[in-house]
């Protein structure tokens, strides 16, 4: 009976050594669980800056054809090689 309560002890002893210290063990989970949380935090920074630099590029793409919208209908500017038409309405008889 002594031996089987030390066998069990023992047991106990090394099951727990391996719980708390061993690899894969307690320890071994709340560092890879820290590391996770490391990693999710740097994928949502570096989606947020892709987010930005695309809508940068996107920017770029359209700004472009954007400006030369503005600069035509409100500055008047025309591009080389075109013609510059403007249409004038007549004016309102007042009845005079």
């Amino acid at each position: 009976m002594r031996w089987l309560l030390l066998l069990l002890a023992v047991l106990l002893a090394v099951l727990q050594y391996r719980l708390w210290l061993g690899e894969g063990g307690l320890r071994s989970v709340a560092a890879l669980q820290r590391a996770i949380a490391a990693q999710a935090e740097e994928n949502a920074r570096l989606a947020e800056r892709n987010r930005r630099l695309a809508a940068e590029v996107m920017d770029l793409k359209e700004g472009v054809e954007a400006i030369e919208e503005r600069a035509r209908s409100e500055l008047g500017m025309i591009g080389p090689g075109e013609t510059f038409f403007q249409v004038v309405a007549p004016e309102a008889e007042d009845g005079r």
